[in-house]
């Protein structure tokens, strides 16, 4: 069948012939006599040329495809743009491409019919949903040919020819349930389920059923009576105060057992994506919230609804694509009131979610989150001889449960207003500290490997240090204690002797051949990059040669204060823990990972773990035994920095103790260390604990590891805080005690 336009031209033709006919025959003759050609001078012909109605189509239409809806309304004539404001234009684009879950349009010019000043071109439009497919239209546009210019006629047939005269597009989206987070033993850490918000009413609680309300609680929730009682009878406690999130079953079965306190509590059931660890890991494990006002175009062309819920940080923003699925839809056209579908433009089902199998256990990074209790710091727990990260916690955190509006519990406001300190940021990959003397393990392996020093080396671990012309100091002057005296290397390790380490960086530092083997080693240990996971956000840390510090100070300075891990060295826990891992497996630097498998509905499992070697420690196996019985000395002799935490522990460790000083007003207390116990059913870890700004790692950071190791191997801690009156419950005289009163003497 021909086309309007081709019969448009055929005719015109047609009436050219005849024309041309006509002329032919009218042309007069002379009989008779010769033929006389008159002389005609050269004629002046005028042209005109007209744009190329086309080139205005594809601009106007690689204008939508990159919705730059600016140029498109510049392009438009004086009267559409009468017709329509800038806004309803932008609104009418913006709708579509949103409803549609647009992320792509493509052209093809069909053809083109041009007058002096009109034009038509004819395209076919593919628009590209993310939830529905491709749809193709052919439709056409009018032109106007103003100024010289073509300009467009506008109508709602440009986008769709289904959208004449204010016709709305209208997505049914079908999205499959969220997948769920295990641990490594497949328990949940997040999943959809039927939730209890479960509240106390410290008023309603009295001295004699406290005990009793509290251990009941304690039994139902898994969270110790210390924290439980700390949260119930503070003294600015509310009327209710919050005290967990869990699954509804749980609840059901626990709660005859507080019948007889039924005027202590109360609870709320709701349905929601729950949390099971609370804060437990939550900077690690994500959250789920609605897409915010700036996102919305961006998710829309991935094919979620305005509504929609989508992971936020750690495991739940990285998993997003596997956890939420394929979405499906079915695209309608409504008439302007949507109150009636005119017709369909296309559909797909939907796929389903995969989940994710973490490397986490469950148990372990609750107890993990709960040893640093109120502190600000991190813990990395990671496998010893395979870079499985087991726990990782920051804090101060957040209760992913509180992102949920509908939970009667939710203060996610509070995490705003400035009252807490950064809580979404992950300490343990994007914290950079200086760190301090659990550096000094480095330096010593580069004092080995350098040729200028031995494991049998001596010197003289005095108090107050002069070699480079102003007085450096040694830990035990503060503390007024005795000066270490003479020591090995090893033994330096294990008194964490400043000036032994003064010396080793002034050695190094004077000579051109070993000025930069202190930051070399520290390279080689992995310190001053990313460790290659990509879960989670990661920070690289610096490690700067001493001649290019970024201090101002002098080369040589620079050089002594790095060798006891100061200077403007920076590390994050997580690289601590990656090289304390090599030092206890024999010297092999994992890449920590985070993810144990992602397995779909049929239980197919795709990234499956396997352990990756990111390098080797840059050490012979000579000197990695130099460090590891240092290391040995710091926990097991009397000597020892951390022996006090560490005597007759039940587990043979190996660690080191670190404070580093900062801008702030106190110490950051760190501890590296790691399990040799051997027991096949609980392989070895490599522990970090660091402590912002609170004072000596023998002090602070040292007994949380040992925490953290008794939750490991004997399910939860066994041994109170110094600073607690018992597990969980802080002894609040430890860190303000008491005034000093003058006894007055009759």
């Amino acid at each position: 069948m021909k086309t309007r336009f081709q019969k448009i031209i055929i005719l015109s033709l047609i009436l050219i012939f005849a024309l041309q006919a006509c002329a032919n025959n009218n042309t007069p003759t002379n009989e008779g006599g010769p033929t006389t050609t008159p002389t005609l001078g050269q004629p002046e012909i005028n042209t005109t040329t007209t744009p190329d109605p086309s080139l205005t189509a594809e601009a106007y239409l690689d204008a939508w495809g990159k919705q730059d809806y600016s140029k498109m309304y510049a392009m438009l004539t004086k009267l559409s743009q009468d017709s329509y404001s800038f806004e309803e234009f932008e609104l009418r684009y913006q709708e579509v491409y949103r409803e549609g879950s647009l992320f792509g349009i493509a052209y093809e010019i069909q053809q083109e019919l041009k007058n002096p000043s009109t034009a038509q071109v004819g395209y076919k439009v593919i628009l590209n949903s993310a939830l529905v497919g491709e749809i193709t239209r052919e439709t056409r546009m009018n032109l106007s040919l103003e100024n010289g210019a073509w300009h467009v006629v506008w109508d709602d047939t440009l986008i769709l020819p289904e959208l004449a005269g204010g016709n709305l597009l209208s997505m049914q989206v079908y999205p499959p349930t969220r997948g769920i987070l295990y641990d490594q033993e497949g328990d949940p850490l997040a999943g959809y389920s039927e939730a209890v918000a479960l509240r106390a009413i410290p008023s309603n609680v009295d001295e004699d059923s406290v005990d009793g309300f509290i251990n009941q609680l304690a039994a139902m929730t898994g969270i110790s009576a210390g924290v439980l009682e700390l949260k119930i009878l503070a003294e600015d406690a509310e009327f209710l105060v919050p005290i967990t999130e869990l699954p509804a079953e749980v609840f059901d079965i626990r709660a005859p057992f507080l019948e007889p306190y039924n005027a202590m509590y109360n609870y709320e059931n709701y349905f929601t994506r729950l949390y099971y660890l609370d804060e437990g890991g939550a900077n690690s494990i994500g959250y789920v919230s609605s897409i915010p006002a700036d996102e919305v175009d961006f998710w829309a062309e991935r094919g979620y609804p305005i509504d929609a819920q989508i992971g936020r940080l750690g495991i739940e923003g990285w998993g997003e694509e596997y956890l939420s699925g394929q979405r499906g839809g079915e695209l309608y056209v409504v008439d302007s009131e949507r109150t009636d579908r005119i017709t369909i433009l296309g559909s797909r089902d939907s796929s389903p979610s995969e989940s994710i199998y973490t490397t986490l256990d469950d148990d372990l990074q609750l107890q993990t989150q709960l040893a640093l209790g109120d502190f600000t710091g991190a813990a990395v727990v990671i496998e010893l001889d395979t870079g499985r990260i087991l726990a990782i916690a920051s804090s101060p955190t957040f209760n992913p449960n509180h992102a949920d509006f509908n939970n009667p519990n939710s203060q996610w406001g509070s995490y705003f207003d400035g009252s807490t300190n950064q809580p979404f940021l992950n300490r343990a990959t994007q914290g950079q500290y200086p760190p301090g003397s659990i550096f000094k393990v480095i330096t010593a392996a580069a004092a080995i490997e350098s040729g200028e020093f031995q494991a049998e080396t001596r010197y003289y671990c005095g108090q107050i240090w002069t070699d480079i012309g102003i007085d450096l100091f040694d830990w035990t002057l503060d503390k007024e204690l005795p000066p270490s005296g003479d020591l090995n290397l090893p033994e330096a390790l294990m008194r964490s002797c400043n000036p032994w380490f003064y010396h080793i960086g002034h050695t190094l530092g004077s000579s051109e051949e070993t000025i930069n083997m202190v930051a070399e080693m520290a390279r080689g240990f992995g310190l001053g990059s990313a460790t290659g996971q990509t879960v989670l956000p990661e920070a690289e840390g610096l490690i700067s040669n001493p001649a290019e510090s970024t201090t101002g100070s002098q080369t040589i300075f620079n050089a002594v204060q790095q060798a006891i891990g100061q200077s403007d060295t920076l590390i994050t826990p997580l690289q601590a823990a990656v090289y304390t891992a090599a030092l206890g497996n024999g010297g092999t630097l994992y890449q920590p990972q985070i993810i144990e498998r992602v397995e779909n509905t049929a239980g197919e499992s795709s990234m499956v773990f396997e352990p990756i070697i990111n390098g080797s420690l840059p050490i012979s196996p000579e000197t990695l035994g130099t460090l590891q019985y240092g290391m040995r000395l710091v926990v097991s002799n009397p000597r020892g920095t951390a022996y006090r935490t560490f005597a007759n522990f039940f587990v043979p460790v190996y660690g080191k103790t670190g404070t580093a000083q900062n801008s702030g007003p106190d110490a950051h207390a760190w501890f590296i260390g790691y399990t040799q116990a051997l027991q096949e059913e609980n392989p070895d870890i490599a522990v970090i604990v660091l402590v912002e700004n609170i004072g000596d790692g023998s002090e602070f950071a040292a007994p949380i590891f040992s925490r953290i190791v008794e939750s490991y191997f004997l399910g939860q801690p066994q041994r109170r805080y110094p600073w607690e009156e018992k597990i969980g419950k802080v002894d609040p005289e430890y860190f303000n005690p008491p005034e000093e009163t003058e006894v007055v003497t009759p």
